[in-house]
């Protein structure tokens, strides 16, 4: 329970965010909670960086009360353990992280032997038994939340910046709670890179079914710095929408640098559609094994082959083994767009997908798959439309029977839509689940959008799912952390300023971080960093090492670009080519 709240067992899934405010606001952190709780936000987390923004939440929580508003408020912890203590007293949950909460992190390279690992484990212990017995007395609960990009030295020196790594963070604080008889705790693995994320919660599940049944705690979901707009759309769908799929998560928070209250209708169209396959019909059959690890990112090993591309003006294109990702649409797509081919920059359809030869398959079938597998050469195949499937274990079963010399083709949706009304936030987080979670699993050599109508829209996202899985980078890529009281600047105007003077840069991934809690970490495979230091200040990253600090906020856009020149990764942008690309994409 988090506070009125049941979290876990038969219980639904629970939506989750964040109020943006300062938590010394009084007043701005109830408005902001009320209207959270009011658009149907189940729980509301509010930072409490020091132990004096930790005392405020009693008036806070109070001023709720009074006002008749009972949503349950979680305390976000991540530096001072006197803070936790100190929110414990007021707030329904606290959420900690292993990754900071007993340990300074100094990104030292120390290798420890097994006596000083387990005295590290005691100091730990030390530190966190006070609020684990504060919430036991209180009846509240406990989110350990584990950040890939904020793991100890102690944890990066054995496991490395690893799902592993993270798993265990996590189990250490959890072993120290139930060894004080304290159960009511929840989990959660996130990360920016939704790879990274689906691997560390598959491998945190698995670890959990092995240490037993009485190890069944409740799962947080979330993508970490997802960014804004549709690309943090799309990475929050790879990310939660592909677990959710998997049967895995209790409560989920979509993270976008924007309001908090955009992020609510996200996570609810992502419940509803995980819901809504989870009714459709299952394979009757044995279930043969996986065709991925799980655990692990690793691309399904084919053969290359040459296809057709099917129309004058498209080329014949190599898919499979090391070739990048394809992208294909259909002949009648293809007919409305073909005059504006020249002026669609990287959106470009690659192949026409009735002109490809592609072979489709009803995976069930073991004659059809027999067949294939007797097949001299090796083919394009895909499965077939109309078929009643969940999309994801069609592609999957396709997957585990099929040779594995033969490319596959996905799909987002195995009809045409015949809609051109149809909600576009619903097909995107489709798609993006579907495909996503296909792609994270290292399953697909092309990929087809037939949920939207629309060319253009349906191109766009194509190459947008492609960057988000971190499959194809044919972008700019930003990993913008979600505002919170904590942020130094202005997340949403100072993402849009990097992007303006940034967004021609393809393949270089900036990190826009509001503070330094999850910063280096975060950025940790990103070229550059952007986090704020102190007010109105701001540090400069490369990689993971500041190599500029406090600079005034009004020149670190400039100054990110020379260093940007700095390290030989600026170009000028070319005469209004994005524009032109957009403008023609938008016109199908």
């Amino acid at each position: 329970m988090v506070g009125h709240v049941g979290v876990g067992g038969s219980n639904p899934i629970r939506l989750q965010s964040m109020i943006t405010c300062d938590t010394m606001d009084t007043e701005a952190s109830i408005a902001q909670t009320i209207e959270l709780a009011e658009a149907g936000c189940e729980i509301v987390r509010i930072t409490a960086p020091t132990v004096k923004d930790a005392a405020n939440l009693q008036h806070i929580v109070r001023g709720l009360r009074d006002r008749g508003c009972g949503v349950p408020i979680v305390a976000d912890i991540h530096f001072k353990p006197e803070a936790a203590m100190e929110a414990a007293k007021w707030v329904d949950k606290v959420r900690i992280n292993p990754g900071n909460y007993a340990d300074s992190k100094k990104f030292k390279i120390i290798e420890y032997s097994d006596e000083q690992y387990a005295a590290e484990l005691e100091r730990i212990r030390e530190r966190f038994t006070p609020l684990v017995r504060l919430c036991q007395e209180r009846g509240i609960a406990i989110r350990i939340g584990t950040n890939h990009g904020s793991l100890s030295d102690r944890i990066m020196n054995r496991y490395g910046d690893t799902p592993l790594g993270m798993v265990e963070s996590a189990l250490e604080f959890a072993r120290i709670a139930r060894d004080l008889g304290y159960h009511d705790f929840i989990f959660s693995m996130k990360a920016s890179n939704p790879k990274v994320m689906i691997a560390a919660y598959r491998l945190l599940v698995a670890r959990l079914n092995e240490e037993g049944p009485d190890w069944n705690y409740p799962l947080h979901l979330g993508v970490t710095e997802a960014g804004e707009g549709e690309d943090g759309r799309i990475k929050s769908a790879i990310g939660i929408g592909s677990l959710l799929e998997d049967g895995i998560g209790d409560t989920i928070r979509v993270s976008l640098t924007e309001d908090s209250i955009h992020e609510i209708p996200v996570a609810k169209a992502l419940v509803e559609t995980a819901a809504s396959h989870a009714q459709q019909s299952t394979f009757d059959g044995a279930q043969p094994a996986l065709p991925f690890d799980p655990f692990s990112y690793q691309r399904r090993a084919s053969d290359t082959i040459v296809i057709a591309g099917g129309a004058d003006a498209l080329r014949p294109v190599q898919i499979g083994g090391e070739q990048t990702v394809r992208v294909a649409v259909r002949q009648a797509n293809f007919d409305k767009i073909a005059h504006k081919l020249d002026r669609m920059g990287d959106y470009k359809p690659e192949f026409v997908y009735e002109n490809c030869g592609v072979v489709e398959v009803d995976p069930r079938d073991d004659n059809e798959i027999a067949r294939l597998n007797c097949l001299t050469n090796p083919q394009l195949i895909t499965v077939r439309d109309g078929l009643d499937l969940p999309l994801i274990m069609a592609f999957r079963l396709l997957a585990a029977k099929v040779d594995p010399r033969h490319p596959i083709l996905l799909k987002d949706s195995l009809t045409i839509s015949q809609n051109p009304e149809a909600d576009f936030l619903r097909t995107l987080l489709v798609a993006s689940t579907s495909i996503g979670a296909l792609l994270c699993d290292g399953i697909g050599d092309a990929i087809l959008i037939q949920g939207e109508q629309g060319p253009g829209q349906a191109l766009r996202l194509s190459y947008n799912i492609l960057q988000a899985a971190g499959t194809r980078i044919f972008k700019t890529d930003y990993v913008a952390c979600p505002s919170c009281g904590r942020t130094l600047f202005n997340l949403q105007t100072t993402t849009a300023k990097i992007k303006a003077a940034t967004v021609h840069l393809k393949g270089v991934k900036i990190a826009i971080m509001g503070c330094i809690v999850n910063g280096p970490g975060e950025m940790a495979d990103a070229d550059f960093g952007y986090v704020g230091g102190a007010p109105g200040k701001v540090n400069l990253y490369v990689g993971k090492t500041a190599v500029k600090f406090n600079i005034p906020e009004t020149e670190a856009v400039d100054r990110l670009k020379d260093l940007i020149r700095e390290h030989g990764k600026w170009f000028e942008p070319p005469p209004s080519a994005p524009a032109e690309a957009e403008a023609a994409l938008a016109g199908g």
